[in-house]
């Protein structure tokens, strides 16, 4: 009797599920984040596979590397309790919302700049030409 931990999936199947290609599940699965059985040619991959695939992309969409996503992965796999998973996990999050915050800092920087740069083209065009066009 099958049950839904039993569950498996297709390579095509998670690649539709998460709008993403074959080819870049392989390229997670060669960066050791996720790890199929072999039946002949064709990869079948586990609940568990599903689940990494899916806190991989969103460690992506959060700007964390493969490489720190993958150590989290190791860590959960080797940990005996939570509680050394949550610390690093929590460590690392604090430096990517610093990293982020610093990105923020400089991006409204370069828009400040911008936008000044913008008012003075647009007094200089008026003083030559009497007006902006539209």
């Amino acid at each position: 009797m099958s049950t839904v931990q039993d569950r498996t999936f297709t390579i095509g199947e998670l690649a539709r599920e998460f709008d993403i290609t074959p080819r870049a599940i392989r390229h997670y699965e060669d960066q050791g984040l996720l790890e199929p059985e072999r039946r002949g040619q064709h990869r079948i991959y586990s609940r568990r596979d599903r689940v990494r695939l899916m806190l991989t992309l969103r460690g992506k969409r959060i700007g964390l590397t493969l490489q720190e996503i993958r150590e989290l992965f190791e860590l959960y796999d080797t940990a005996n309790d939570d509680e050394s998973q949550l610390f690093e996990f929590i460590k690392l999050l604090s430096r990517r919302e610093s990293q982020l915050r610093q990105q923020q800092e400089d991006i409204n920087a370069v828009l400040k700049e911008v936008g000044s740069l913008r008012v003075q083209c647009e007094r200089l065009l008026e003083k030559r030409t009497g007006g902006i066009p539209e």
